[in-house]
């Protein structure tokens, strides 16, 4: 038997894939993994089926169709007032981890650091280790996961080569301020420090929160990367289509990397969303569709036992269960998949050291009926 040594020693099989396994097997509500239950929009598939049936079957263009890319210049335009070259800033990628997979392989070399907040979606580290660099956590206290720039600064050094943020905030639900962004500016600025901002979900903001991105903060975007994802935003993660924006000497090394390695990706999608976006209201009535859905699921478990602070973003919101039991959280989330038939991601695994914060994270971008049925459910543990 050959013998490999793995570039990727530490990693073990995804949490999303352990939860959503054991929620097929013992027939459970899947609230675990972050994708709806409900169906696209029959327009946008009507789309993608007519640039089928009209020639859009051959390679894209490398950096994307150009009718998406101007698309994508017109929403950052209209929602920021901020401009990304459509020929030379943007790119079209085969979903949003590729885009945060390619941005670290083009800048992060051996030995190079790279600041992350966690808990911190889970493709960040291995994509870091396996270019040869190291994460170094700055991790968010529960409930309210707020930043303490005093730590981020300390932990700021020569070899810091990049900072990865992720706003609206997967696991936790929260939303960075203009404050934030500002101490983010302020600590990078006069550095060689690269910002990849992962926001893919920045059109789900609730109570009337405004997302930070940073392409508002000129000096910020002149060092920064940002990632995004119309699989999460239209309702169709399976599509695996995303797309990266920075300026264009940031890009034009992101495209040596991305050539080489996806090239292009699904054209006919490409085209049929592009013509999608033409109706601005199919992305901006998202923040009421999602807020409207996190209100039915936080009313319908007000009784329970659970504690929580409401999501302000993203479409998952973390439950607070040491009123409940003391068992480890994932532990918990096991039970509660075997014994009551419903799934969610500890939190615990995406800490740093596996800090344990008694808190479970669940997806309501469901049906109601689905939402309806998780609440009978978790009002009764």
């Amino acid at each position: 038997m050959l013998f490999m040594k793995s570039k990727l020693p530490n990693i073990s099989t995804s949490i999303f894939t352990i939860m959503s396994n054991l929620a097929q097997e013992y027939d459970a509500i899947n609230l675990s993994q972050g994708f709806p239950n409900y169906p696209s929009s029959q327009k946008l598939i009507d789309l993608v089926t007519n640039a089928m049936n009209t020639g859009y079957n051959q390679y894209a263009p490398m950096s994307g169709n150009l009718d998406l890319r101007l698309a994508i210049s017109h929403k950052y335009q209209l929602l920021y007032k901020s401009n990304y070259h459509p020929e030379k800033e943007i790119t079209v990628t085969a979903g949003a981890t590729q885009a945060i997979f390619t941005v670290i392989s083009a800048f992060i070399r051996s030995n190079d650091e790279v600041i992350v907040f966690t808990p911190a979606y889970d493709c960040y580290q291995p994509a870091v280790e396996i270019n040869g660099g190291k994460t170094i956590a700055v991790q968010l206290s529960a409930p309210k996961y707020k930043v303490n720039w005093d730590e981020v600064a300390s932990k700021i050094s020569s070899k810091t080569k990049m900072i990865i943020i992720n706003t609206p905030h997967n696991p936790s639900g929260t939303i960075w301020s203009k404050n934030d962004m500002l101490q983010l500016q302020k600590l990078t600025n006069n550095t060689e420090i690269v910002v990849l901002s992962d926001e893919v979900y920045e059109h789900f903001v609730f109570d009337a929160g405004k997302h930070q991105s940073v392409c508002l903060y000129n000096d910020l975007k002149q060092r920064s990367f940002i990632t995004a994802s119309f699989g999460k935003t239209f309702h169709n993660t399976g599509w695996k289509i995303g797309y990266c924006c920075a300026p264009q000497n940031l890009m034009d090394e992101f495209r040596k990397v991305h050539q080489y390695n996806v090239f292009s990706v699904h054209h006919p999608s490409q085209k049929g969303i592009a013509d999608f976006m033409q109706d601005e209201e199919t992305y901006l009535g998202l923040n009421t569709f999602f807020q409207r859905k996190r209100d039915l699921f936080l009313n319908l478990i007000s009784e329970s036992r659970f504690k929580f602070q409401p999501a302000e973003g993203t479409y998952f919101q973390v439950l607070d269960f040491s009123a409940i039991t003391d068992e480890h959280d994932v532990e918990f989330a096991k039970r509660l998949t075997k014994d009551f038939k419903i799934a969610s991601i500890p939190l615990s695994v995406f800490n740093e050291n596996k800090r344990d914060d008694k808190a479970l994270r669940f997806c309501f971008a469901k049906t109601d009926d689905t939402l309806v049925k998780a609440a009978e459910i978790l009002c009764k543990i």
